[in-house]
């Protein structure tokens, strides 16, 4: 398989630590899935030690490891790490935050702790059919675990205890519908996404201690002079649920960010912008990708469209650095994969779209069924789509739609897939399960 360039030479967060020192005993421990979309951030599952094993097939009764039920309700993805699988989950209405730990092995849940409070949170509103309290993925490294509910609080607890190191509930942003962006780690930083509908911006604090480093607003705001009024006054086309991506790309490290109207590149030590792309679009889900000096972005809801852009630009460079655009058949939550230079976007309306990451050309777009907002992941040299109906498709790369197999698991996938060796750790609307090839089972 080509390797990317990104991929090869970039920084993802703490990404692209395929492994850690474990301080406490020396033992080299590998960070088998620590964020949002994997160590590299973009949904490639490495292998474990070169082993291959993923089960193709599963079913309620079919390669399942184990099955435990998660209390209320949370989109976030698990991250996996020293056997330890963490989530994070809340009450319906938002009163209480919780992060939950369950043994890889057994299932079962070793902390369930609260870890913040809400007296009057603001309703979701129409947007609490897909969005909850607890849908931003936390991040997890040796000895810590970060976990985020955007305003309402971002706390690092030790991982061994469950005990509190730190925490902060003193970021404000009017997310309206609901958090959504995801923790990023990055050298000793804890970066946070707060594009809501009053306020806009990126915030770093020290891992250490929680205390602000840098914070840089969004340079460009909406203007709602032509804006329908209840929109204008909601702030609807302010907001955006997008998680960054740290890279190097263009010789120099960038962190992609995909906002309301704007997506832009910033250095993530500091928060200076480097570079941005406009567009009339809002609410954007998707994570971005890169890919031989190529950002890939999802500019929103609206229109909905994905954009390539160049990486070596500076300032505004919408008319300058925009290599292409897919202008139709782009996924509006799950985020794209990129395999071997193509591109994989699964819709809400039941088509998945392959084009070239260079050229944007498409080269086909299927119905294979399904509404998708988890994104997919690329692992055992399949690409895995989980839609919200509880299916699983499962394809062969390339430039053909092959599909090898179709699974089912009830109450559908909100929450995107973390993969650790062998297993998938696939979290539905009420459980987590452990998926893997078991003997007697289908392989």
């Amino acid at each position: 398989m080509k390797t990317d360039h990104c991929f090869r030479s970039g920084v993802v967060a703490c990404n692209l630590l395929a492994a850690a020192w474990l301080a406490a005993s020396g033992a080299w421990v590998r960070a088998d899935w620590p964020e949002f979309r994997g160590p590299t951030g973009d949904g490639q599952a490495p292998a474990a030690g070169g082993l291959t094993g993923l089960p193709l097939h599963w079913s309620e009764t079919n390669n399942i490891r184990w099955q435990t039920a998660i209390p209320y309700r949370g989109w976030s993805t698990p991250v996996v790490l020293g056997g330890q699988v963490w989530l994070t989950t809340a009450t319906e209405e938002g009163h209480d935050f919780y992060a939950v730990c369950v043994d890889a092995e057994t299932g079962k849940i070793l902390f369930n702790e609260k870890v913040f409070h809400s007296g009057a949170p603001e309703p979701l509103g129409n947007g609490a059919s897909m969005n909850c309290y607890a849908t931003p993925s936390p991040a997890i490294e040796p000895g810590r675990v970060y976990v985020h509910f955007g305003s309402f609080g971002t706390a690092c607890l030790d991982t061994k205890t469950a005990r509190v190191l730190w925490q902060r509930d003193d970021l404000p942003c009017r997310h309206y519908r609901g958090p959504a962006s995801s923790v990023v780690l990055y050298e000793n930083l804890v970066i946070l996404t707060m594009d809501g509908a009053d306020l806009q911006y990126h915030v770093a604090l020290d891992k250490q201690t929680g205390k602000t480093v840098w914070k840089t607003d969004r340079s460009v705001a909406w203007n709602d002079e032509n804006v329908p009024g209840q929109m204008a006054k909601d702030g609807d086309l302010r907001k955006a649920h997008s998680t960054p991506l740290i890279v190097k790309t263009s010789g120099r490290t960038q962190m992609l960010s995909a906002g309301a109207k704007a997506a832009y590149a910033y250095d993530p030590r500091t928060g200076q912008e480097l570079w941005r792309v406009q567009y009339p679009d809002w609410s954007t889900a998707p994570r971005p990708l890169c890919s031989e000096g190529l950002a890939i972005f999802t500019t929103g809801l609206s229109k909905r469209e994905m954009w390539g852009v160049k990486t070596d630009g500076k300032g505004d460079v919408t008319e300058t650095h925009v290599a292409w655009k897919l202008k139709a058949h782009v996924g509006k939550y799950a985020s794209p994969l990129l395999v071997d230079g193509l591109v994989y976007t699964a819709e809400d309306e039941s088509f998945i779209t392959c084009l070239e990451a260079a050229s944007g050309r498409e080269i086909w777009r299927e119905r294979v069924g399904g509404k998708y907002a988890a994104s997919p992941v690329y692992a055992d040299g399949r690409l895995y789509f989980f839609d919200q109906q509880g299916t699983t498709t499962v394809l062969k790369p390339g430039r053909t739609l092959s599909v090898l197999a179709t699974n089912k698991l009830s109450s559908g996938f909100m929450a995107s897939p973390a993969v650790d060796g062998k297993a998938f750790y696939l979290r539905t609307r009420t459980h987590l399960h452990r998926v893997e090839a078991l003997a007697g089972g289908s392989q």
